[in-house]
């Protein structure tokens, strides 16, 4: 009797489903923390490609800027792709 073959201990980590996401700060750096409905409508938002994500803060960046959100910056997953990028027109 054959044995089927035993899984490699060590896996690769899989990537995230929604690798993409916006960090979102003050005017200094310093990353905001939304609360109450604002947590609700825009916190923790992340996206399946960067298109969603820019399109996602073209349509909100000015709620977030009224919310105390100054600037952000886009990562893919740890990898900082740019910014930060100013809100204010």
């Amino acid at each position: 009797m054959n044995l089927p073959e035993q899984p490699s201990t060590f896996r690769p980590a899989a990537e995230p489903e929604q690798p993409w996401r916006w960090r979102l700060e003050d005017a200094s750096g310093a990353e905001v923390t939304l609360t109450g409905e604002g947590a609700e409508a825009y916190g923790d938002r992340t996206f399946a490609n960067q298109s969603d994500a820019e399109s996602w803060i073209g349509e909100t960046w000015s709620p977030l800027l009224d919310l105390g959100v100054a600037q952000v910056t886009l990562f893919e997953v740890d990898r900082q792709v740019y910014g930060p990028m100013s809100l204010s027109a």
